[in-house]
């Protein structure tokens, strides 16, 4: 079979959206033929870290959570001296995120053209995509990887690694561990994964969306990148809702007001009671603090927050958000690999105590103290950032919920209403889980 023929240029995509611009049919995702036809071939520069430089002109920072830009880490890479591994990062462990499921099911060969962009500008000879077990995605990929080999337009096979649902199993190590054959634990650190990852070998590890982001600046450029989003962090970036209104993935530019996103999906601020930014890893802020910011870690982080991976929970007004602070980190205390003492002890204790805070009459001084105590225990000790993570949320859940603290120590609770919002995993708990 012969590659579909691209036309001799494409029109750039819009402002919004990029990554879900609606390809093929609706409900579907685009086929290689579709793909191609709208953006052309895969642009192969024919050497290695040509295309970096462009990356650095775009000022493309990483989609998963961290933020980091990415032609430093590409350039950490392409340095190590020996032939290198990319991972597409689509492992998405955190309950309240859907943004890669959606782009995978969408427009799955931007992100696989992103990784054969990246495996030829960091020299690498080992492709992978590592993903959760997902029928919908894994149907998508699968199909999407067929058409590329019936028309051999990769110049590297890509191989499919499933991800166990484990909160942690998309951190760096852990993924590397598991794509190397191992259980999908963090280890211990240096050396880094950019060091010695996969095999022992350079690896560099990308999510997905900045993987798709990278097939479009190689095609329209960095200035058409920076078209979208603030000077000092360009682009666009996809965004999970939920809470008072049914989950959707949205693609917003990076600095949008988050009063706006929320607008877009139907959010009602009367409803709204907290916020919830950056998932479980994330912090709470009050309904008035979120309505007055915007999707900028600039503004953020004064108020222990971050972007991170794009998750925003409009938490009702009619639950305790002691009570759901509690579930979480209950799950966050089960989903720890139990490799050092802050998870193995520290987290468990917290949630415990976490609990005690959210049961009537249980919240009192001693209480958010003790909170206190266990967080300077777990924090900056651990194997990996789940204890550091775990106590960002609890820190900013007994800020914005100091209220309801009150209200529970004189035995009430704000709650009118006991239906769970925030999901949680259901994961069997067994050694094998990891694997």
């Amino acid at each position: 079979m012969r590659a579909p023929q691209a036309p001799q240029t494409a029109t750039p995509p819009a402002v919004l959206p990029r990554l879900l611009e609606q390809v093929g049919a609706p409900g579907r995702a685009a086929t290689l033929a579709e793909h191609v036809g709208r953006h052309g071939h895969v642009p192969y520069r024919g050497t290695g870290r040509l295309l970096i430089d462009t990356i650095e002109q775009a000022g493309l920072t990483g989609r998963g959570g961290a933020a980091f830009p990415t032609f430093r880490k590409w350039n950490a890479v392409a340095d190590g001296g020996k032939r290198a591994v990319v991972v597409g990062n689509g492992a998405e462990g955190e309950p309240a995120a859907w943004k890669d499921r959606a782009l995978l099911t969408t427009n799955p060969h931007l992100v696989l053209d992103g990784l054969q962009l990246a495996a030829e500008a960091v020299d690498a000879n080992k492709v992978y995509l590592y993903l959760q077990d997902d029928s919908l995605v894994g149907a998508s990929i699968d199909r999407a990887i067929d058409e590329r080999r019936a028309s051999r337009i990769d110049h590297i096979d890509v191989e499919v690694v499933t991800a166990p649902t484990r909160f942690i199993s998309g951190e760096e190590s852990a993924l590397s561990n598991r794509v190397s054959g191992g259980p999908a634990k963090p280890r211990f650190t240096p050396p880094r994964v950019f060091e010695r990852g996969v095999k022992n070998r350079p690896t560099l590890v990308q999510n997905v969306e900045s993987l798709a982001h990278v097939a479009l600046i190689a095609r329209y450029g960095a200035p058409w990148f920076r078209q979208a989003g603030p000077a000092e962090d360009p682009g666009t970036m996809l965004v999970s809702i939920s809470g008072v209104v049914s989950p959707v993935v949205l693609e917003a530019q990076r600095g949008a007001s988050i009063a706006a996103v929320f607008e877009r999906a139907g959010v009602d601020q009367d409803e709204v009671g907290a916020v919830l930014i950056g998932g479980y890893h994330g912090a709470w802020l009050t309904r008035d603090e979120a309505w007055s910011l915007h999707l900028a870690n600039s503004e953020l982080k004064p108020r222990g927050a971050a972007v991170g991976a794009g998750v925003l929970v409009a938490f009702p007004k009619d639950r305790c958000g002691l009570h759901e602070s509690a579930r979480v980190v209950d799950y966050l205390a089960g989903e720890s690999a139990q490799q050092c003492g802050p998870c193995m002890f520290g987290l468990p204790a917290l949630a415990d105590t976490m609990h005690h805070l959210a049961s009537p009459q249980g919240a009192h001084r001693g209480t958010v103290d003790e909170i206190a105590r266990l967080g300077n225990l777990v924090e900056r000790r651990g194997a990996c950032h789940h204890p550091d993570g775990s106590m960002r949320f609890v820190r900013s859940a007994l800020r914005v919920f100091a209220p309801e603290v009150a209200l529970h120590a004189s035995g009430r609770c704000s709650g009118t209403s006991t239906r769970q919002v925030l999901p949680i995993h259901e994961a069997p708990q067994r050694p094998a889980d990891w694997k």
